[in-house]
């Protein structure tokens, strides 16, 4: 939504979410930020064999589209998720198997069109995976090689894939996580920060964005750790 409202000006925007009913405020934002028109749509991510249609669908009623921002996923219990075969992969179909289903669709209809942008959001705890959330943070590393191998691919067609790593957000997701009593990652970012990154990245055409941008050297340190010492950091 953060990064929706600040591409909403002069654009009609296409909100695809679970409830779509319940997106009178979101809807209103969008308004508030310049959207010409705000329609909503009915999308479960892991029902993918209705991912087809839906995109077909909204190239046909509502296109050509320019942007897809595909922002969704859950994060788990990671403990439960250790042991609980169930919730692991109810966390992998979320994260990385709905994801290639929603993002291949969106780069077949843009290259088609010879145009477009999608938007993924990756993690930096994809990076290098963590013990602390190894099956989550293996969803996001899964996520990252695809995106990164899709962009390669789509050199060349006009279509373009911006991949967004930023590190821990406080918004929706990790709102349980911290009333749990989890502090905030070191260099945590807001969903505002987040948006204003990648929409700077957009706009000056970039593939990947960092968030925040210190990051990256950070990660480059500890993806060169021994494994012997990486996995003794903290939980």
């Amino acid at each position: 939504m953060a990064t929706a409202q600040r591409l909403a000006s002069g654009n009609r925007v296409v909100l695809a979410a679970r409830r779509p009913d319940d997106l009178t405020a979101e809807t209103a934002a969008l308004e508030a930020a310049g959207a010409t028109e705000v329609v909503t749509v009915a999308f479960d991510a892991d029902d993918v064999a209705a991912h087809p249609a839906l995109v077909q669908s909204l190239v046909a009623d509502y296109g050509p589209l320019d942007v897809a921002v595909v922002a969704f996923g859950i994060l788990g219990d990671a403990q439960r998720a250790e042991t609980d075969v169930e919730h692991a992969l109810q966390i992998a179909h979320t994260d990385y198997y709905a994801q290639i289903s929603v993002i291949t669709l969106l780069a077949n209809a843009f290259r088609d069109r010879g145009a477009g942008t999608i938007i993924v959001f990756s993690s930096v705890a994809g990076v290098r995976v963590r013990r602390a959330n190894y099956v989550y943070g293996s969803t996001k590393a899964g996520l990252d090689g695809f995106a990164s191998g899709l962009a390669d691919a789509l050199q060349g067609t006009g279509v373009r894939v911006l991949l967004a790593r930023p590190g821990f957000v406080i918004g929706n997701m990790t709102r349980e996580l911290m009333e749990s009593g989890t502090s905030p990652a070191p260099m945590s970012v807001t969903t505002d920060q987040v948006a204003d990154a990648v929409v700077t990245a957009y706009r000056k055409g970039r593939g990947e964005v960092w968030i925040p941008g210190r990051l990256r050297p950070v990660f480059f340190v500890m993806r060169l750790l021994p494994r012997a010492i990486w996995r003794r950091l903290p939980r």
